[in-house]
């Protein structure tokens, strides 16, 4: 066995508990003592206020999250070999999950695979990866070095600009890890349906690929549906309700570039802009201007709440976009809503929905609730990582 020893936390008595439960986090005000000297990103054990080994996790002494599980087997020594085997269960389970029409998916969703702080997303033959934790920094050369053996991409492109880094201490970095430094558009392939993707100008790593499962459960519905697209971004929603039958799907985003890219999308899969129009203009206004119901509409905003304290604001953002919704949703017609803010439970989103449905005299149906995809797995654990939240709801008065 190796002879590695790492830097000791000693939690507080009782603090314990909430690993036991599968928690992956350790929150600094349950730590009791620090043996050694670890510094931010570094790799220590936690034990209990009696002695007894807990896990092996990364350490950060400037930030509330002060330990984030790597694994429960405290004998084990975090090595690339650690996180090629992390990786190869990865890979193996999108193997199990990802159609051969599909070239466009999440392999790494942070804990959810084992890899606190870290996203990888593959599109075709490009990944996009973001590190948004010191931890995950110091092992940055071990994880290229494991992607590169495993999946031989002809390029890595990193992205990691999420705020989260500034609280860890590290400052933000885009550009070429690995291969070469092709930047262009990617054109990918998701259920046959193709799309053109951005990786350095785009929204999060280019792409919504966490949208994928609810955009077919949608386009089931759609047929001779008219529909609106909210927040469309680049038309993927819109795409897909086009492939199911929609007689018309407006599309309405206020970025220009996405709007170009959504009819571009459009394009691609044979559809015209002209019978599925996209529209440059802020949802709020629009849906208060417009006098037009629809059979389904999306609503699939940018988060409200990006902190805590953002809450209430966000609520009421909420509420706002989802009254407007209803109010030009026909009878018998369908609202899929979503939450992608990490800081909105679930409750309270449905909370939200229901008050703004009865606030314009209307009673919703619940179909199904929906959420990322597969390929997005979330530790039982830490419902933290749920951060996509959505309704699927038919009005029925």
């Amino acid at each position: 066995m190796s002879t590695i020893s790492y830097p000791e936390i000693t939690l507080k008595k009782g603090r314990e508990a909430a690993l036991f439960r599968g928690h992956p986090w350790v929150f600094s005000g349950a730590i009791a003592k620090v043996k050694g000297k670890p510094d931010a990103g570094d790799v220590v054990l936690a034990k209990d206020l009696s002695g007894k080994p807990l896990a092996l996790g990364f350490f950060n002494p400037r930030t509330d999250i002060a330990f984030r599980v790597l694994t429960r087997n405290c004998e084990e020594r975090i090595t690339p070999d650690f996180w090629q085997c992390r990786l190869n269960a990865a890979c193996k389970l999108r193997q199990r999950i990802i159609n051969e029409q599909t070239n466009a998916y999440r392999l790494i969703n942070a804990e959810g695979d084992g890899f606190p702080g870290l996203i990888v997303d593959v599109y075709g033959s490009t990944l996009v990866l973001s590190i948004a934790i010191a931890g995950m920094e110091k092992q940055k050369n071990h994880i290229l070095n494991a992607l590169v053996s495993q999946l031989n991409p002809a390029r890595i492109y990193e992205k990691s600009e999420s705020r989260s880094r500034s609280l860890e201490g590290l400052e933000t970095r885009s550009g070429i890890a690995s291969g070469d430094n092709e930047t262009g558009l990617v054109e990918i392939m998701e259920n046959g349906l193709k799309f053109e993707v951005d990786i350095v100008r785009g929204q999060k790593t280019g792409f919504f690929l966490d949208q994928r499962i609810n955009r077919e459960k949608i386009s089931t519905l759609s047929r001779d549906a008219g529909i609106l697209n909210c927040f469309s971004y680049t038309g993927a929603f819109s795409v897909y309700c086009a492939q199911g039958g929609a007689k018309r799907v407006v599309s309405l985003d206020i970025s220009k570039p996405a709007c170009v890219t959504a009819k571009r999308n459009l394009q691609l899969n044979w559809f015209s802009s002209e019978d599925h129009p996209i529209i440059e203009a802020d949802v709020f206004d629009y849906l208060r201007d417009t006098q037009e119901c629809f059979d389904i509409i999306i609503l699939d905003p940018p988060a409200f709440a990006k902190t805590k304290k953002d809450v209430v604001k966000a609520a009421r953002g909420y509420k706002e976009i989802n009254l407007q919704a209803i109010k030009h949703l026909a009878r018998g017609g369908i609202l899929a809503t979503f939450s992608c803010s990490n800081f909105i439970e679930e409750d309270l989103f449905c909370k939200i929905v229901l008050g703004a449905a009865h606030d314009c005299g209307a009673d919703l149906q619940l179909v199904s609730r929906l959420a990322a995809g597969p390929d997005h797995p979330v530790l039982l654990g830490h419902p933290e990582g749920h951060y996509l939240k959505g309704l699927l709801l038919v009005r029925k008065d």
